[in-house]
Formats: C-alpha cells, structure tokens, sequence
C-alpha cells in the first residue's frame, strides 16, 4: 500500500512537467532590451552601437559566449513613450548565462579596454537613451 501512495504521489508531482511541454520544445534563451532613444539622438546612439557594441558581440559570438544577436530598429510608434531600438543576445540555454559576468569583463576589457572606458561609454549613452524594458525570453518549437 505504502508502495502504491508513493507511486501515486510521483506520478502527480511528474504530470504537470510532463504535460508542460506537450505542445512545444525548448529553444535558446534571448535576453531583449528594448530602448527609447531620445529626439535627435538617433545617429549617435547607432554610431555607438556599431563602434562599441557590434564588436563586443561580435568578439562574444567568436568565444562561444553566445550564439547571435540582433538589432530591430521599431519603425511604427503606438506613443511617445515607445521604443526604437530592440537588442537582442541569443543564448544557447539558461545553463550558457552561468558565470557570464566574469566571461563578459574579459570582453569588455579586450574590446572596450577595461572598466572605465565601459563606465564613460554607459553614461554617456545614458544621456541619449533609455531603456524601456529588459526582458528574458525562452524561444520554443510548437509541435
């Protein structure tokens, strides 16, 4: 009896994971940002991308880091409060992003030559954008 109870009480502790992914597989992991870039700002804040960002993720992608990223440009607005800009990196799983912080320091010291230049270069784009929203998202397969 006791037997039973057990085999009863894993099968319902297993049935909502099993019955979870029924419809669909896991795929990477992205991690989005969506930005407001501020009015008249736009050509600055592009040039930074390609000067200082392209070659961050760039370098990252060449390490195995990450698999890809992209960069929307939002080409209709709902409000003036919308974004502009999406930044999107692509991880492999959530198992990619551990220790990430230390990988990414030698990056940004390699590319962007250390810690106080990456702190000017965040401030100074803090002075022509924000960000909106930071978000992670699990792709998945529909089966």
């Amino acid at each position: 009896m006791k037997k039973l109870c057990g085999l009863v009480v894993f099968v319902l502790l297993l049935a909502p994971a099993l019955f979870a992914q029924e419809h669909y597989t896991e795929g990477p992991i992205w991690r989005t940002s969506l930005i407001r870039v501020k009015p008249t700002q736009m050509d600055a804040y592009l040039t930074s991308l390609q000067q200082s960002s392209k070659p961050f993720f760039e370098e990252e992608k060449k390490q195995g880091l990450i698999m890809d990223y992209k960069v929307f440009l939002k080409e209709t607005k709902n409000n003036p409060e919308d974004w502009d800009i999406c930044i999107a990196v692509e991880y492999k799983n959530h198992a990619a992003m551990d220790g990430l912080s230390a990988k990414t320091e030698a990056v940004r010291d390699k590319i962007l030559g250390g810690k106080a230049p990456a702190q000017q270069l965040s401030e100074k784009r803090a002075e022509i954008r924000e960000t909106v929203s930071s978000d992670l998202l699990q792709e998945i397969y529909l089966k």
